[in-house]
């Protein structure tokens, strides 16, 4: 047996309910959320990777080694069942936490990641602010503080009348963002490119934000934390704290309080259509600031104003406020105040009776078989996923699965998948403002079959001849923004995946 299990069966003895190990760290064990004693040596990697054993197969380090962040169930016998949850840091190494799966949901401590960390019980006044923090000493609350914690940090963040004058002042400018540090002037991003606001002296960061010394501690043992804040006006504010070599740092993302419509959007394709689908998945896809959040928010607005549905959200964090009406409910819940993670979330959700369900991010494995799960059987599913393209994306989607797996999601795939829409932002050739530009994949037989084959390669060439189903290429979207002045062919050729194609398209 793996010689984990003789550090579980110590742990189970304690009455704790998870054990945490990371690469050349000294081991936790906590029961409830709260540390228990426990007394041994940090454990380098091979020391780490000995105790796993035969948990960490080759299949799983190789996911670990790119990226991935495994979750899956152990049975450890004679001892109970965990769930265990493996993630490479960034620094290379290797951080694992075990979670009793007994009395999960009421006594024992529910699906805890390295990711999260507990929330101070303490009250500061404030509106709507979330937490999320990573890194690799980090606790989790068990389910029954779970929610009184988020909320307790909900309100322990304030911000000062400098924060508000240079929120003021980028919303003027129609800044995406506001980027801080310590001893440094602030950095706005306007129609995607960063510049120094003049004149504007240096600024410590913590004075900015009111924050108690539990948030503090937690910033200065190098985790990071993200929270939201209603500002007051007709704006929202998504904030990231963090420490750098030269103290600390912060990005702030300014959004909209109220959901965009599509029309709003501007979109060189429409796609209300994509609201009325009845069933089944649809993922919008882009790097990081590409509009996402808002093209699968502005969908989800026309659903609820088109239809009469019941929509369950699951956000990390809330970004935009969605309404009820008369023929249609919402509940937005967000990650680590009213959930614990997505896939804890979607389990959740589907026991509610949702017509749609809005994940905010397709993150791994057990979430994207839970949101296909859910479009398989009945339900609309809008979710986010970086990926730069259609055929990547649904590549993403096979590669999140064991090899012995693939075959069956592929198959699970081509029967749930309605759509992929993949989004990028370039700067407005006719002044001030970003255009968005589009792929559309829309699952027809021709790409059912052809995803359910493992053929993935072809799906250029049946998104380009698949107009008459709605679908249009990244390179014919950027053609047609050329030809109607609203980007240049510069800016266009900076982002198109096939350059011929864009060039035949131009030149037509």
């Amino acid at each position: 047996m793996p010689g984990i299990d003789q550090i579980l069966s110590i742990v189970s003895q304690q009455g704790a309910d998870e054990l945490r190990l990371g690469t050349d760290q000294e081991p936790q064990v906590l029961s409830r959320g709260a540390r228990k004693k426990f007394v041994m040596a940090a454990t380098p990697e091979p020391v780490l990777r000995h105790l796993l054993g035969e948990l960490l197969t080759a299949e799983r380090d190789r996911q670990l080694q790119a990226g991935s962040r495994l979750e899956f169930d152990y049975d450890a016998g004679g001892i109970g069942r965990f769930v265990v949850v493996l993630v490479a840091r960034q620094d290379g190494g290797l951080d694992v936490t075990f979670t009793s799966s007994v009395g999960r949901g009421s006594a024992a401590l529910t699906r805890a990641t390295p990711e999260r960390q507990a929330a101070p019980e303490q009250h500061m006044p404030l509106g709507d602010a979330s937490t999320r923090a990573t890194g690799a000493n980090t606790q989790d609350p068990g389910p029954a503080t779970q929610g009184q914690s988020q909320r307790n940090i909900d309100s322990a963040i304030q911000y000062s009348n400098e924060l508000s004058d240079l929120v003021m002042g980028a919303i003027g400018l129609r800044a995406s963002d506001i980027h801080l540090a310590d001893d440094e002037p602030p950095y706005l991003r306007v129609d995607g490119q960063l510049q120094r606001v003049s004149n504007s002296p240096t600024l410590r960061v913590d004075s900015l934000f009111s924050i108690n010394n539990s948030l503090r501690d937690r910033i200065a043992s190098a985790t990071s934390v993200e929270f939201s804040l209603d500002f007051g006006t007709r704006e929202r504010l998504r904030v990231s704290l963090y420490r750098t070599s030269t103290g600390l740092a912060a990005a702030i993302r300014l959004l909209p309080n109220q959901a965009p419509t599509l029309k709003s959007l501007n979109l060189p394709v429409s796609l209300e259509s994509l609201a009325q689908v009845p069933q089944g998945l649809i993922l919008v896809c882009g790097a990081t600031g590409s509009g996402k959040s808002s093209t699968l928010a502005g969908l989800a607005r026309h659903a609820l104003e088109s239809r009469s549905i019941a929509l369950v959200t699951l956000e990390d964090p809330i970004e935009f406020q969605l309404a009820s009406s008369n023929r249609s409910i919402v509940r937005q819940r967000q990650l680590g105040r009213d959930v614990i993670d997505f896939a804890s979330g979607l389990r959740d959700a589907l026991r509610g009776d949702p017509d749609v369900v809005l994940v905010g991010e397709l993150r791994d494995a057990e979430t994207i078989r839970l949101a296909i799960t859910a479009a398989e059987t009945g339900h609309l599913v809008l979710a986010s996923l970086h990926s730069g393209s259609a055929s990547s994306c649904v590549e993403r989607v096979i590669d999140a699965y064991p090899g012995e797996q693939r075959s069956q999601i592929r198959v699970q795939l081509a029967d749930a998948l309605r759509a992929v829409v993949v989004q990028k932002l370039l700067p407005n050739a006719r002044g001030q403002g970003r255009v968005a530009v589009l792929e559309v994949l829309r699952v027809t037989h021709a790409v059912a079959n052809v995803i359910r084959e493992g053929k993935s390669a072809q799906l250029s060439s049946l998104i380009q001849a698949g107009s008459r189903d709605g679908m249009i290429s990244l390179e014919r979207c950027l053609a047609e923004c050329i030809h109607s002045g609203t980007i240049t062919a510069q800016a266009a050729r900076s982002v198109a995946n096939d350059q011929d194609s864009l060039s035949m398209y131009i030149a037509k």
